[in-house]
Order: C-alpha cells, then structure tokens, then sequence
C-alpha cells in the first residue's frame, strides 16, 4: 500500500510540473516554512528536555574516537551520515530558477539553523533512547504534534523532489542550447526568469522513471544508496571542476589550490569510496542513468558538430548562386514566395544546390531563414528580422535571421508570414536610401537628393531624374513582393539524412547509421519545432555522407 501510494503522489507531483517553477514553488513555499519551523522547535525541545550536554559531541576528538573503536565499520557508515546532507547538491542547478542572494539568505537564515536544531535534538534524545535508532525521527516528536508533523512530513518529502526536477530541466536546456541534446520542447514558464523552464518529453520519461525505481526497489534502504552515490558525485564533480576554473579563470594562488583540495576535495573522495562499498545494494542506478545520458549527449552532439561542419565547408556563396542559376539553360521563376529554413547565418546551405539539380525552377522571391533564441524574455518586433539582400537584386534572393526571445510565440503561421513580409519591404526602402549615399572626392558621404547651392541647374534636373528611377524601382520591387506574396507562401524544409562516409570503420557507422538515426527518427522534427503550417510545407531531402 505505501509503494502504491508513493506512485500516486509521483504522478501527481509531475502533473503539476506544467505550471512552472515559480507557481508551484509559491505553493509549496509556506508548507517548506512550516517544516523548517516545526523540525527546529522540536528539536530544540528535545534538546532542552532530554540531555543539553550533547553538544560536547562537536569536539572532534569524539570522531577521532570513534573511527578508532569501529575502524571499517565506520568508515561504511559514512555513507548513511552523507543521507544527512541530501538536497545541497541541488542548489547548483536551482541557481537558474532563483537568484543566488535568495539562495544564501534562505540557506543561511532558516535551512541550516533548523537543521542544526534538529539533528541536535535527535542526538539528545537518543542519549536517553538508544534503542530507538532507526525510529528516531517520529519517536522523538512529542504526542500531540504527531499526526500535524506526519502530514507535514509527507508534504516535505513531496516537495523535495521539485528541486531535482527542476534542476533537471535547467541541466536538460543548458546541453540543448550547447547542442549537446536531441531537440526536445522547451516551454519557459516565466517573463522575469530565463532558467525557469518546462519540458513536456523529459518530464514525462522522469516520472517514469521515479515510478519504475518505485515499483523495482520497493524499500527506502536501496533508494537511500542509490541517492547517496548520486549526491556524493555530484558534489565531487563540482569541487573538481572548481579546480580547474580556479586554475584556468580566476588564476587563483597554488597556495589556495592546494588548502581547497585538502580541505574539501580530500572529505569528499572519502564520502565517496563509502558510498561505493553499496554499490551493489542499490547504489548503480545513478551511474547507469548517467551512462545511458552521457551516451546519448555523446552521440548527438558528435554527429551535429560533424553535419555542422559539412554544411560550413559545403555552403554555397552568393557567387556561386548566380552561377548556379546562370548555368541552368531552363531555369524557371515561379510564381509565390518561398521561405528556406536553414541553421545557418552566412552563407546558403548544401541542400538549396540539391534542390535547385533536381527542380530547375525557383520562385518569385526565395527568403533563406534562420531562427535563433535569444537569452532575453521578449525581441520587439521592430528589432525581430535582420535582413541581407543575396546578389545580383534581380535573383530577388535574400537572408533573414528570426530573433525570438524565450517567451515569445514563434511562426503563428499568417501573422509571421505577414510580419516577415512587411519587414522586408521597409529593408527594400532603406537599403535604397543606403544606396544613395556616395563618397566625395575627399572621402565624405553625401546624399544625392540634397539640394546643394553651389551646383548648376543641369546637375539638379540629372539628380531628380536619378532620384525618380530610384523612387521607381524600389515600386516595382516592392510590387514583385507583393505579387509573391499574393501568389502565395511555400515554406521548404531541409531534411537531411546523415550516414557513414565510404570507408568509414564499424565503430563510425554504428554512431552515425544506428544510434544519431535512431534518435533522430523518435525525437521532435524541424517542422514541430518551428511551428510549420502543415498544408504549405515542402520537405527537401539530401544525404550527407560525414
């Protein structure tokens, strides 16, 4: 029944998860309050009541003593006394959901004083209770609290595991962003804070995962040597990676190098090689979570560096566009503006040549976009589209990088299109009052439709006629968009299939042929991550041999 119960409140505490961290974290707020303040009155009670000279035990003289009576047997239970420090690892990940200040105000003003308190009160009353060991927290809370702290206490436990889910989904978006992680659906749940983030598939796998360690281990015993290795890595990877900042950043004096690694590093690795002597008794799960996450980042940021690169190599400049258009002796224009989605910024991608082999025809107007996240809530709409005109002006060929930030809403299908196309016609406009300005002979720049009084009648009737070809022209492009747009949109999606180059060993092809395949195949397409309106999409398939 309690594992059965377990499972229902997991689910329900992942349900929630879809209203952010902020909402959820204000529910649980006053309930985490009520436990801090409950757990540290009765400990203080308990202190007071049963034996205050327990505090002789912070002389360290008593742990070198004890170390010395028990010899391995307390080296092994270091990886029980390591349980009292569980949920500290995760204040590195909650940086992204809070500010730092809160976190050092909250740790020092009411975690850790209340933690004191009760740990203290628990040893007090075990000096008058020693066979109550394994049942020292609820035994040691007087009657009439009992059944208010149960339920507290179930609500605190609830509540402790928010903090490792949300740290997951801050890790998760940190190795997206790094191109580190298969594409998965991030949905930010706050305006004010970028780090405060919901994801929908890693949720979901999360909670059953939670569910099936639930179901599979069954006792609190093999969970708690699970967590323990899981923590006591965590931390020793931090202090590590430390280390190197120290080193490589901050430059900091070997001196205090050498006192950090001492003091802390060395405590560290000996939490850890206890918590390594249960390794068989539930403590393997967190390093083969680990091992199968490390093996799916590795594949697919090795592939995506390598697709990336290719396409780099393998761009087609602006040169070689017109080049490529020039040769086709039945190159066709049609009618209609088409949108190619590419990731990147300069140059065109491989895949347009592979298009333009197989369909000699282009349209009207072909708009290379590419959509990139900025770290900032909201991009004005005004400041959204950069745009770069593909040469020669005739091929009416351009460039345009999309800029959301993470709380804007991306490709509301017309409303974007409209947008897009709007924003191109104010760049025509200013890219030919641009074109106006031409240097002098002494280097300076001056618009032709000055009026200047030191120049003759002629030169003033030869620049208003300049001035009315421009005015001209920039209509008639103006009015090419506008009859591409009226002949309607095509948004043309490169799909692009990855395998082994020729030659390549068994090692490559089974990371490039099966595993970057098979992720690719089950996890989110181009089209749902740039919300692509279905009826007006055209996938355009090319196979890169890496």
């Amino acid at each position: 029944m309690i594992v059965w119960i377990s499972v229902v409140i997991l689910i329900g505490l992942f349900m929630v998860q879809r209203f952010g961290t902020d909402k959820v974290g204000y529910t649980f707020a006053p309930i985490i309050c009520v436990w801090f303040a409950m757990i540290g009155g009765i400990g203080v009670y308990n202190f007071i009541k049963y034996d205050p000279t327990v505090l002789k035990s912070l002389n360290p003289k008593y742990i070198v003593d004890y170390f010395r009576r028990n010899k391995d047997k307390a080296w092994i239970s270091l990886g029980g006394v390591v349980l009292a420090i569980t949920g500290t690892e995760a204040l590195f990940a909650d940086v992204g959901h809070f500010t730092v200040q809160s976190i050092q105000i909250s740790m020092c003003t009411v975690t850790y004083p209340a933690l004191l308190c009760a740990y203290t009160g628990q040893a007090a009353f075990l000096r008058k209770n020693n066979n109550l060991v394994s049942e020292t927290f609820y035994e040691s809370i007087p009657d009439p609290l009992y059944w208010p702290m149960f339920v507290v206490a179930v609500l605190a436990s609830i509540i402790a595991s928010q903090a490792m889910i949300s740290g997951t989904f801050s890790i998760i978006q940190q190795s997206l962003s790094l191109g580190c992680f298969p594409r998965v659906k991030i949905v930010h749940t706050s305006t004010k804070y970028e780090g405060q983030v919901y994801i929908p598939e890693v949720n979901y796998l999360l909670m059953l995962a939670c569910i099936g360690v639930t179901l599979g281990f069954r006792s609190t015993a093999r969970i708690g040597n699970a967590y323990g290795i899981a923590v006591v890595f965590v931390m020793t990877l931090t202090s590590s990676f430390l280390v190197l900042i120290m080193l490589m950043i901050w430059k900091t004096n070997i001196v205090y190098i050498i006192a950090y690694v001492l003091t802390i590093v060395v405590v560290e690795l000996v939490y850890l090689s206890s918590v390594l002597y249960k390794f068989d008794q539930g403590g393997y799960l967190p390093l083969a979570f680990a091992a199968v996450l490390m093996t799916i980042m590795y594949v697919w940021n090795d592939v995506y560096r390598r697709k990336y690169y290719y396409e780099l190599e393998n761009k087609i400049s602006p040169d070689k566009l017109k080049e490529i258009i020039a040769n086709e002796t039945n190159f066709n224009r049609l009618p209609g503006l088409a949108m190619f989605y590419s990731e990147l910024v300069h140059g065109i991608p491989p895949i347009f040549n592979h298009y333009v082999a197989n369909v000699p025809a282009l349209h009207s107007v072909l708009i290379f976009v590419s959509i990139k996240s900025l770290p900032i809530g909201k991009v004005a709409v005004e400041e959204r589209f950069l745009f770069r005109r593909v040469e020669p002006k005739e091929l009416n060929v351009f460039r345009c990088v999309a800029r959301y930030g993470y709380t804007d809403v991306r490709n509301e299908q017309e409303p974007f299109e409209r947008v897009l196309v709007e924003k191109l016609k104010e760049f025509i406009r200013e890219d030919y009052w641009l074109s106006q300005a031409i240097p002098n002979n002494n280097g300076e720049t001056v618009k032709v439709d000055e009026e200047l009084e030191d120049e003759n009648q002629e030169i003033d009737e030869n620049r208003s006629t300049m001035h009315v070809n421009h005015e001209e022209n920039v209509d008639k492009r103006i009015e090419i968009i506008d009859k591409a747009w009226s002949g309607g949109v095509v948004h043309l999606i490169g799909e692009n299939e990855v395998v082994a180059g020729r030659g390549a060993n068994i090692g490559k092809k089974i990371l490039i042929d099966y595993a970057y395949n098979f992720l690719k195949r089950n996890l989110r397409q181009s089209e749902k991550v740039f919300d692509i309106p279905q009826k007006r999409m055209l996938k355009v398939g090319m196979t890169y041999e890496l």
